[in-house]
């Protein structure tokens, strides 16, 4: 599984920029990616981790792939979207297909750059943006509920899930999205639920674009951005996004020693990625041999069976058992078979619970 993210906004606060730095990073990891057709408001970036990163000096396989992250590009939406001002509709149902939303949002003064409500404002901005992603669920859901009812005539199933997508516009139409609606144990709405790809059911990551002044110590937009995803629970990073597609262009020393004479640890695009695995709630295991050290993605809690899924369908149905080495034994000890000496590599059923960082080789039958 990939996890896929769209970046959202008004116009002008950051959004092209950064898409071309992540259009740039994609470039430069385009070998992991043979097989990935990018479109042009997509781009399919590496998810950095340093483990990979000793697992394929340990293994030296003939090569490495790294876990992706797909961000989608929404052009920046203006008041009216949710009815189609500016093509927004367009671009809203390109958002229904993430997994999650990355909120760019304008967190600097520039006089030169022209704000389209005429001042930096982030709260404001903010709501702008959610009123026109919760109208437009709204929409969706009033659609939904008239079909519902149509059906509800011969069908008990339709009628309750009519009644629940009802409960369900109540609450936005209170101005709740529609990720703080409590979910009822009922087949028929969750169906709807999942056909209708409410927009603000999805997780949120606060994005604060600022400048190269305040690129590590934030400023006041920064403070009050941030504020409000911890409010609300949602991810929040801060990025300088005209630093971010420089350093795109740069060999990967230069762009170290370019972080550290703005006195960045370490890249925006990282701690977004971070943030992201994050906030919905992902991990990673490897596979390492030969021919190939991968990182894979999974939802924390996952089952062995589950996991392998993501390799290959065959390989949930067919599951037999797994063979894990945690990735501090695996590096303690510096190969499989040296782990398997040590009596470090444990064999786990269909009940195991994945970790992050789990080395696994799966066994299956099919």
């Amino acid at each position: 599984m990939s996890l896929s993210i769209g970046i959202v906004g008004l116009p002008n606060v950051g959004k092209s920029t950064l898409f071309n730095a992540l259009t740039k990073a994609q470039n430069a990891q385009a070998a992991n990616y043979p097989f990935c057709t990018i479109e042009p408001n997509k781009a399919t970036v590496a998810v950095p981790d340093a483990r990979l990163d000793i697992l394929t000096r340990l293994v030296s396989p003939q090569k490495t792939v790294n876990a992706s992250v797909d961000f989608i590009d929404i052009a920046g939406l203006v008041r009216g979207a949710s009815k189609g001002e500016g093509l927004g509709n367009q671009f809203l149902a390109t958002i229904r297909e993430c997994a999650a939303i990355l909120h760019v949002v304008r967190c600097f003064e520039d006089e030169n750059i022209t704000h389209v409500d005429g001042a930096v404002n982030p709260m404001r901005d903010v709501e702008t943006i959610e009123t026109e992603l919760l109208l437009a669920d709204i929409q969706s859901a009033e659609k939904r509920l008239e079909r519902l009812q149509k059906m509800a005539k011969g069908d008990k199933d339709a009628k309750i899930a009519a009644t629940y997508v009802g409960q369900l516009l109540e609450h936005m139409n209170a101005g709740h999205p529609a990720l703080t609606f409590t979910l009822p144990d009922n087949e028929a709405f969750m169906t709807a639920w999942r056909e209708m790809g409410l927009i603000t059911a999805k997780h949120v990551i606060y994005c604060a674009n600022v400048d190269e002044d305040a690129a590590v110590t934030g400023n006041a937009y920064v403070n009050q951005l941030h504020s409000l995803a911890e409010q609300r629970g949602a991810g929040f990073a801060m990025i300088c996004a005209k630093i971010e597609e420089e350093l795109q262009g740069l060999p990967e020393e230069e762009q170290a020693e370019m972080l550290l004479s703005f006195g960045i640890e370490e890249s925006g695009l990282v701690r977004i990625i971070r943030t992201g695995y994050h906030t919905l709630g992902l991990a990673s295991y490897f596979t390492a041999g030969p021919k190939e050290v991968r990182a894979w993605t999974i939802h924390q809690g996952w089952k062995a069976p589950q996991a392998a899924g993501v390799i290959h369908t065959d390989f949930e149905r067919g599951f037999i058992r797994a063979e894990i080495i945690s990735y501090d034994d695996y590096v303690t000890h510096g190969s499989e078979a040296a782990c398997r000496t040590a009596g470090v590599l444990r064999t786990e059923g269909k009940d195991y619970t994945m970790h992050d960082g789990d080395i696994v080789h799966f066994l299956f039958n099919v």
